[in-house]
């Protein structure tokens, strides 16, 4: 059995796993400086909080499109993820959450495990929606209950200055759902108010939010001030390095996502992002006025992009699986030790992907 370089709950190991059940039963090895030796990685399985879509396929297209967006994802590296919804009419949501429920229930071969909903609208701001279409609404508590009675929702975004919202983001976040502050024009003095009342992360940090001016802080300042957890799109289009570098001394558990929609994974074209139509072109998917609409990055890139701005490797690591399974309680996942999850990405020296294990289960991308 080959050795790795084993990036462990503990530090780096040089060795090999063992798994059985879908959980890891052992790691074999001594401590390791990865510098020191020429040897492949093996890393915690990414975490993905914020997924659209990808491999053509849209979240809010249904039941039909689940199993290609997981497939697409597990590609790159995600073993677990959160289906994000899109603002919409009731009776989408409605429909979409009704389907997630019964997929979230179980994993099917070759695909990563969504551990739920991100129910990212229709509760934001209408004169921030960035990609959202226009279908934005104060939240009502009896229509969020009636939500979370459908599916599993971990995460809620919400715009903190929508009267009532802070009422209910305290109410929230009482019975164990992130509220994230995030398409919002709220000041900094909201955004406060909002992590008072429990809010617990930022949505996409500075893309959709009223921005830092020394004299008007904003919601980023809010979240470069005060916050413990916020999500970043680590594309390098979304955010300038000089601007992530920024979130990651000041936001402890700053985690990373790829917002990404149903281009990802797929040539330049025209495709799906809700009831919008978006063009993936140079890199980046946006609307036919140029606005940023999600992205296409994939977690094994955003690894990448992380190194490149001089991350120390595990580091990176942490931000893209530890910190998103802190952020959802999860302690048997985004990191691997005996009685973890088996799930782990396998690497080159230069962080190309040749394999991924889900639940033990193990995928060259190739074949997925």
């Amino acid at each position: 059995m080959r050795e790795h370089n084993i990036l462990t709950s503990t530090g780096w190991v040089r060795g090999h796993l063992e798994h059985s059940g879908g959980r890891v039963t052992g790691i074999h090895g001594r401590p390791c400086d990865p510098h020191t030796n020429d040897l492949p990685y093996v890393m915690p399985g990414f975490i993905d909080l914020h997924v659209h879509g990808g491999g053509g396929s849209d979240i809010m297209q249904g039941t039909d499109g689940f199993e290609t967006i997981a497939r697409t994802h597990l590609r790159f590296g995600t073993t677990s993820m959160l289906a994000t919804t899109m603002t919409a009419p009731a009776d989408e949501i409605e429909q979409v959450l009704s389907q997630l429920d019964v997929y979230c229930q179980t994993r099917k071969p070759k695909t990563a495990r969504v551990l739920g909903v991100h129910l990212e609208g229709p509760y934001i701001n209408p004169g921030k929606l960035g990609a959202q279409p226009n279908h934005a609404h104060t939240a009502l508590l009896s229509e969020v209950e009636h939500y979370l009675s459908l599916a599993p929702i971990k995460v809620i975004t919400m715009a903190p200055e929508i009267a009532g919202h802070f009422e209910l983001i305290r109410a929230l976040s009482e019975r164990g759902i992130r509220l994230q502050i995030g398409h919002t024009l709220g000041s900094y003095e909201e955004g406060v108010k909002a992590l008072q009342a429990g809010a617990s992360s930022f949505t996409h940090l500075y893309n959709a939010m009223s921005p830092l001016h020394h004299r008007e802080p904003g919601i980023v300042g809010a979240a470069l001030a005060h916050a413990q957890y916020a999500e970043l799109i680590p594309d390098l289009l979304h955010v300038h390095p000089g601007a992530i570098r920024v979130a990651l001394r000041s936001i402890p558990c700053l985690y990373c996502v790829t917002d990404s929609t149903a281009a990802t994974g797929m040539p330049d074209g025209e495709y799906k992002l809700g009831s919008h139509t978006v063009t993936k072109c140079l890199g980046g998917v946006r609307l036919a006025d140029g606005t940023l609409a999600g992205s296409t990055l994939t977690m094994d890139q955003a690894l990448r992009n992380l190194v490149k701005i001089g991350l120390p490797l595990a580091e990176a690591s942490q931000r893209l699986s530890q910190f998103p399974a802190d952020y959802l309680g999860l302690a048997d996942r985004g990191r691997l030790h005996n009685g973890s999850w088996a799930d782990a990405v396998f690497l080159d020296r230069d962080l190309k992907l040749h394999a991924v294990m889900v639940e033990g289960e193990t995928i060259e991308p190739k074949n997925a």
